[in-house]
């Protein structure tokens, strides 16, 4: 993981995991480092605005362990009162919502969760895969 800062001190993350067991918890870990030294010099505006950013970064990189092989990239930085979450990985395919499995617990509500909370949602392909932002208010 690495932690910068950039400009007025307002940090900036970058954490390379191997998508393998234990990756979503260290990276929600790396998120919520990165989210305590943002609070120290811009507190958030919204009761929920930790949580949800922590519920992005947790659902993208799940989603990116459970639909993809390889390494991934979670990028956080923080600009204009807004977090941005980039989640890189290896598999070009798109995210698409798809039903969800309210018997089996087979998931299916994660990409759909991100579009409700997220400000702005893109997904950007890349020769070697695809790289997902996701903005939120802090």
């Amino acid at each position: 993981m690495e932690l910068l800062s950039e400009g007025l001190g307002a940090p900036r993350l970058r954490a390379d995991f191997d998508g393998h067991s234990g990756t979503i918890a260290r990276a929600r870990d790396a998120a919520n480092t990165f989210l305590t030294r943002l609070a120290g010099t811009s507190p958030p505006t919204g009761d929920r605005s930790r949580d949800d950013v922590l519920l992005v970064v947790s659902e993208l990189v799940t989603n990116a362990v459970r639909h993809t092989s390889g390494p991934l990239t979670l990028y956080l930085a923080f600009s204009g009162g807004r977090v941005q979450v980039a989640v890189r990985d290896g598999d070009p395919t798109p995210p698409s919502p798809r039903r969800a499995d309210l018997d089996g617990g087979g998931g299916g509500f994660g990409w759909s969760i991100v579009e409700r909370i997220a400000d702005r949602l893109s997904v950007h392909p890349l020769p070697d895969g695809k790289e997902i932002h996701a903005f939120l208010p802090w």
